[in-house]
């Protein structure tokens, strides 16, 4: 772990003095150099997940698919999502609003004596043992995220942002990010406000991150791979998030047309079993929403990045006026 830790900061370091800390003086920001050595941490994650998409996924989409792939514009598309978000767009945009105001405020709290709160100090002696607690904010995380990612399929104005994610027709490993830059937003804030709340240090967060990010990208890979029974139940496969993204399945429930779906859960089938969301059908379906049937309307969810973008706010628009 020693040497995995050293030879990540020498990448780091390498990466800030020859590449980052030039383009921060030469764009006059050199008061924020502490947070760009910390943004090429951000940086250096990112890329190294991508090479990791490209050589470990990539083998099971070629070795198991699900489908051929012919909508290769579609798919670039999708890459383009997947470069500008985890090479630290969102976690930019946090930078910018979420960061400064929360500092502001836990400022003003110890000002007036209240301390910050960890909920890894409760069990004293057994939390604060790093993989416990680290197991701990990935639970809590995983719940946060099942019932946000309800929401995104409950609230009208909130669908109409997340369904672009969904109208991928050929999912594969950089689908994950196919996102309107708004619902990152708004799911990034949530996130960085959670893990500030209930006091994730910076280290456990960017594991946190990582961890859910690379097991996301797993789930929505072109490969025909299911964990069996038991596995199933206990980890998110491909089969069980794909059925998320099947048409009348993934995005509908109590009837054709209305808003809900199955197998919300981000890395835990857990909470999708608890509270009677889970569909473990053995089944590989196509995917997408169904208002992109030709027969269902065929509607248009954009082909380039900022058609879709702007149909999103459109959508946005829209679902403040009338029902979805």
């Amino acid at each position: 772990m020693d040497w995995i830790s050293n030879t990540f900061d020498s990448l780091q370091l390498a990466l800030y003095e020859n590449v980052v800390q030039p383009i921060v003086f030469g764009l006059g920001f050199g008061n924020l150099l502490e947070d760009a050595f910390d943004a090429t941490g951000w940086l250096l994650l990112g890329l190294l997940q991508i090479a990791f998409i490209l050589i470990g996924i990539r083998v099971l989409e070629r070795r198991w698919p699900v489908e051929p792939v012919t909508d290769h514009a579609a798919m670039h598309v999708d890459v383009f999502y997947t470069l500008i978000h985890r090479l630290g767009l969102v976690r930019l945009a946090m930078f910018f609003t979420i960061d400064p105001l929360w500092d502001s405020m836990s400022s003003e709290l110890r000002l007036a004596g209240l301390s910050t709160w960890q909920l890894d100090g409760l069990w004293p002696g057994v939390t604060d043992l790093a993989w416990v607690s680290l197991l701990l904010y990935l639970v809590v995380f995983d719940l946060v995220g099942y019932w946000l990612h309800r929401a995104q399929h409950q609230f009208n104005w909130w669908w109409a942002l997340h369904s672009l994610h969904h109208s991928q027709r050929q999912m594969t490993m950089w689908s994950d990010n196919r996102n309107h830059l708004l619902d990152d937003v708004l799911m990034g804030t949530a996130f960085a406000l959670l893990a500030r709340f209930i006091g994730v240090e910076p280290g456990q967060f960017v594991a946190i991150t990582v961890i859910t990010q690379l097991h996301e990208s797993l789930q929505h890979a072109n490969a025909r791979i299911s964990f069996g029974v038991i596995g199933e139940r206990l980890l998110v496969s491909p089969r069980f998030h794909r059925l998320h993204h099947s048409i009348g399945i993934g995005h509908e429930s109590g009837g054709r047309g209305t808003l809900g779906g199955h197998n919300f859960g981000v890395l835990l089938p857990v909470w999708d079993l608890l509270l009677r969301t889970h569909n473990f059908d053995n089944r590989f379906d196509p995917t997408g929403v169904r208002d992109q049937l030709p027969e269902e309307g065929g509607r248009d969810y954009g082909e380039g990045f900022w058609h879709q973008q702007w149909l999103g706010l459109t959508r946005l628009v829209t679902s403040f006026r009338k029902p979805a």
